[in-house]
């Protein structure tokens, strides 16, 4: 772990997070009656959790709109849910402007093109391990797991560990 990506996760007081191919391995699952279905990793999810018991805020801004989407969201307790906007730094930057942060207190975990402008601008932008070459090569790090598959835990215990909150997020389960 450098010492860049850790001053950077210090300062982290919101974490964004794409969904498909971030939050799912990125296949989308079409149902005959129109329906859709995705798989979450329990593990992201946990993740997850732990961060915002730890006061930091979380959103989701996706480029399609989803139920299931929606459902996990409020699983989870994720505070802010953007979906159907491509524009992704535009939502960003009005929910900055809501919630009083900068851009250098925001994380961003993301996997494809339209997630770039947030990761180029954010304080910590990174880029799962199967993210499109280009993305991960603009990304301020990447994770070792893909998609779906614990990175967004893998983003999640980054942050906790910068801010001295890991292993006292996990003794709560002791």
């Amino acid at each position: 772990m450098s010492n860049d990506l850790l001053t950077r996760a210090k300062a982290v007081r919101l974490a964004v997070f794409d969904v498909d191919g971030v939050l799912t391995d990125g296949r989308l699952y079409f149902l005959p009656g129109g329906g859709e279905f995705k798989t979450f990793n329990t593990l992201d999810g946990q993740g997850i959790k732990m961060l915002m018991n730890t006061g930091v805020r979380t959103a989701i801004i996706s480029g399609r709109q989803s139920e299931v989407v929606e459902r996990r969201a409020q699983n989870l307790g994720i505070q802010h849910l953007f979906q159907g906007r491509e524009d992704k730094l535009v939502v960003l930057d009005g929910l900055l402007a809501e919630l009083d942060l900068t851009h250098d207190q925001v994380a961003y975990l993301g996997d494809d093109l339209p997630d770039l402008p947030v990761i180029r601008r954010v304080g910590l932008g990174m880029a799962v391990a199967n993210a499109d070459a280009f993305v991960r090569q603009h990304a301020h790090g990447v994770t070792q797991a893909h998609g779906g598959e614990g990175a967004a835990r893998e983003f999640c215990e980054l942050i906790l560990r910068a801010q001295g909150n890991l292993e006292a997020a996990q003794a709560a389960y002791l």
